[in-house]
C-alpha cells in the first residue's frame, strides 16, 4: 500500500511518513505543490491514499485535487490544513477531497481516517485469495486452509503486491520499487530471500509453489483455475 504525502512544512511530513512506514506503508513525499502534482499524475495507479496540504508553494492544494480528479475520480485524497472553518471545510471537499483533517491532529486519528477511506475504495477489496491463502488487508493477516500465518511486515507487503497482481508476471524492478519503496538501482537479491520465506510458509510439503518463479523477469501468483 502506497501513500503520497505533499506537504511543505518538514516536521509534519516526517511526523507523519515516519508513523505511516511503522504502519507497513511505502511513503512518498513532496515538499511543494508542482512537484506533487507531477508526481501524482506521474503514478496515480500506485497511490492508494493522497495526504494534500492545502497552502503549497508552487500551486497550491485545492488546484492538485482538482486536476488530480480529472485524471482519476477514484484515489482517496484527504486535505491536511490549518484553515478550520465549515466553508474551508466545504470548499475542499467541493474540489474533490474525500476528507478533510484539521492541524493539529494527532497520528492515531489521521490512520484511522486513512484505513476509512481505504475500505470503501469501490475498485478494491478488502481480502485477496489465491488456493487456500487467504489475505485480509483490514484485519492485517493471513491464512492458509483457515489457520493463521505469521508474516513479517515485509512480508506481507510483497504477497499482498503479487496478489493485487494475480496472473500477471511482477517484475523484480517493480517489486523492489513497491515493496521496499527504493527508486533506483539496487541490489535485488533481497526480493529472493522474502520469495523464499514466504514459499516456506505457505507452500505444503512437496506440492507446487503458490509463487511462480518467472526467470530473469519477476515472479506471479497464478489465478485461481
Amino acid at each position: 500500500m502506497r501513500i503520497l504525502i505533499v506537504e511543505d512544512e518538514t516536521s509534519i511530513a516526517n511526523f507523519i511518513r515516519d508513523g505511516l512506514m511503522e504502519e507497513g506503508f511505502a511513503v512518498d513525499v513532496a515538499d511543494n505543490g508542482k512537484v506533487g502534482l507531477q508526481m501524482a499524475l506521474d503514478n496515480l495507479e500506485d497511490y492508494d491514499v493522497i495526504l494534500l496540504d492545502w497552502m503549497l508553494p508552487g500551486l497550491n492544494g485545492i488546484e492538485i485535487c482538482r486536476q488530480v480528479r480529472q485524471e482519476n475520480r477514484l484515489v482517496p485524497i484527504i486535505f491536511l490544513t490549518a484553515k478550520d472553518t465549515v466553508d474551508d471545510a466545504v470548499f475542499g471537499l467541493e474540489a474533490g477531497a474525500n476528507d478533510y483533517i484539521r492541524k493539529p491532529f494527532s497520528f492515531e486519528e489521521l490512520l484511522a481516517r486513512i484505513r476509512v477511506l481505504m475500505r470503501t475504495r469501490s475498485q478494491e477489496g478488502l481480502v485477496f485469495t489465491a488456493g487456500p491463502v487467504e489475505l485480509n488487508i483490514e484485519k492485517h493477516s493471513v491464512t492458509k486452509g483457515g489457520q493463521p500465518v505469521d508474516l513479517t511486515q515485509k512480508e506481507f507487503a510483497l504477497l499482498e503486491y503479487l496478489l493485487r497482481s494475480k496472473g500477471k508476471v511482477c517484475r523484480r524492478t517493480r517489486i523492489i520499487e513497491k515493496v521496499w519503496d527504493i527508486h533506483f538501482d539496487h541490489n535485488q537479491s533481497v526480493i529472493d530471500v522474502y520469495i523464499n520465506a514466504l514459499r516456506r510458509k505457505l507452500d505444503g510439503p512437496g506440492g507446487p509453489s503458490l509463487i511462480t518463479t518467472i526467470r530473469g523477469v519477476g515472479y506471479k501468483i497464478d489465478p485461481d483455475p
